[in-house]
């Protein structure tokens, strides 16, 4: 036990002393000199401060996020390795002879151990937004939203947690094919009820107050033949002072949403083009495309996953302190084996929404023969947002679900339309 704390220790302080140097002393994340002087060129349109703050900004939640990953992974293995998980399994079945108690109270109890040890995390990404002026949130109303997430992610959880580990019990050599197989429906009723049943418990969403746009943006929608009756707006403001616009849920609980801080700092033209790329997404399909892609995915997972851990318990179960795959206690072990698994497919996901982020971009200025509002909105949002134009490339591949701000101005101005 202790040489396996020793070497996890060691690989993960190694790795952030790695991650540091990249991204603060090696990795560059300026304009290249063919691209200075122009629209994509942060210096015209950012001032001296603006382009501090946004390195420095960019530096450090880059630093988190390459942090925070390794750091879920090191919590998964040290619950395993100390026999945390175990001594859950035990509480609950102490308490009661039932199946589903004995559930509720370990995920309850795991879900909990999870949201303490990771709060330094998601204390310092909020406390560093709010030092940079993105977060305008107050710390009460940024805890609320934290016990909310809680809540909801042990709903969830318990429910599939419940599910999973009956079916190990049931099948014990297929199980990952029939989670795979409740999976599809499970996701497509997560989308049809986050709308109206998650989305609010966060913020409060109301039909858009300016009628004049929400005409202009609904006569967008019958353009590219979108059935759409309403626009959202989402009040936003008293959390960030970001930007952001989409499209969310699917069949009669559809929406088109609009944060209220998009609405104050984007004209007219900037935010139809905004609507004009989510109805892109739309148009092009990209959410049935996604389905398959995550069906692929998730059946890949799996597998790798239901194969990794019979292997893992048969040569380590008594280290790990788990008894075998259809025992609770393993679920540690299961979320680490997902995560990392999430972690190493993500350049793979991620070049794939990037291609369908630059399709919807495309969309955009087709439907809108507006290259000007294109590219003032983006780089508005690289200025709200404090991101950086031409991130390092490694942040790039394992971060970024967009194309950078970089490649999206250029592709809109180098694009041909007809009407300038």
């Amino acid at each position: 036990m202790k040489k396996w704390t020793f070497r996890a220790l060691f690989a993960y302080i190694l790795f952030g002393v790695m991650i540091y140097i990249y991204l603060f002393y090696l990795a560059g994340s300026g304009v290249p000199d063919v691209f200075r002087g122009t629209s994509a060129d942060p210096t015209t349109f950012m001032s001296g401060k603006e382009l501090l703050l946004s390195e420095e900004y960019s530096k450090i939640r880059n630093l988190l996020f390459f942090l925070s990953t390794p750091y879920e992974w090191l919590l998964y293995f040290f619950l395993l390795l100390f026999g945390v998980s175990r001594l859950l399994e035990r509480w609950g079945g102490s308490i009661s002879h039932f199946s589903i108690v004995q559930t509720a109270i370990y995920v309850f109890s795991f879900s909990f151990i999870v949201f303490v040890i990771q709060f330094p995390f998601r204390y310092l990404s909020y406390y560093f937004s709010s030092k940079y002026g993105i977060s305008t949130q107050v710390f009460s109303s940024w805890m609320k939203d934290g016990m909310i997430d809680f809540w909801v992610n042990f709903v969830t959880m318990l429910i599939i947690v419940a599910v999973l580990y009956a079916l190990m019990r049931r099948f014990q050599k297929r199980w990952w094919l029939f989670a795979w197989l409740l999976s599809v429906p499970f996701m497509i009723f997560m989308m049809f009820i986050k709308p109206v049943l998650i989305d609010p418990l966060y913020n409060d969403f109301y039909p858009l107050k300016d009628k004049e746009l929400e005409q202009k943006i609904l006569a967008l929608a019958d353009e590219a033949n979108i059935p759409a009756e309403h626009v959202y707006e989402v009040d936003m403001s008293t959390k960030t002072n970001a930007m952001n616009a989409y499209v969310t849920g699917v069949g009669s609980n559809s929406r088109i949403v609009l944060w209220d801080t998009t609405l104050e700092q984007l004209n007219d033209e900037e935010i139809l083009f905004i609507m004009a790329h989510e109805m892109g997404h739309y148009v092009e399909k990209h959410i049935y495309v996604g389905i398959g892609g995550y069906l692929l995915l998730t059946f890949i997972g799996l597998w790798l996953t239901a194969k990794i851990m019979n292997r893992t318990v048969r040569i380590h179960g008594d280290r790990l302190k788990i008894t075998g795959v259809s025992s609770i206690s393993s679920l540690p072990l299961i979320l680490l084996i997902t995560s990392i698994l999430l972690f190493a497919a993500s350049p793979l996901s991620n070049w794939a929404s990037r291609y369908q982020e630059m399709r919807a971009d495309r969309y955009a200025i087709e439907l809108t023969v507006d290259k000007k509002a294109g590219v003032s909105s983006f780089q508005a949002l690289t200025k709200a947002g404090l991101s950086q134009v031409h991130p390092p490339f490694l942040v790039k591949i394992f971060r970024y679900g967009h194309p950078t701000m970089l490649e999206r101005i250029q592709m809109i101005e180098a694009y041909p339309v007809d009407h300038d």
